[in-house]
């Protein structure tokens, strides 16, 4: 995987150039010499973000167990209707 940076300014004057640089990896778009933006192929894209995360493969992620949370439980999602 290749990664390509090109300023804002190239960028804007040859996008193709930087669509076909995305085909082999990345593609960071700097503004004013800093990170700003990636372009990535749609493939890529896919690959990175997969399908819908499940919580099963979250909650299977190394270092996970060191992870502290509460779940406080709902009471107050029943109501009574109100049929008038």
């Amino acid at each position: 995987m290749t990664l390509t940076t090109l300023s804002s300014r190239e960028f804007n004057q040859d996008a193709s150039k930087a669509k076909k640089a995305a085909k082999s990896g990345p593609v960071v778009i700097t503004d004013r010499g800093r990170p700003a933006h990636v372009l990535l192929s749609f493939k890529e894209y896919l690959r990175l973000t997969g399908s819908r995360t499940r919580i099963g493969d979250l909650l299977s992620l190394p270092g996970v167990e060191d992870i502290e949370f509460e779940v406080t439980k709902a009471t107050d999602l029943a109501q009574s209707a109100d049929l008038a």
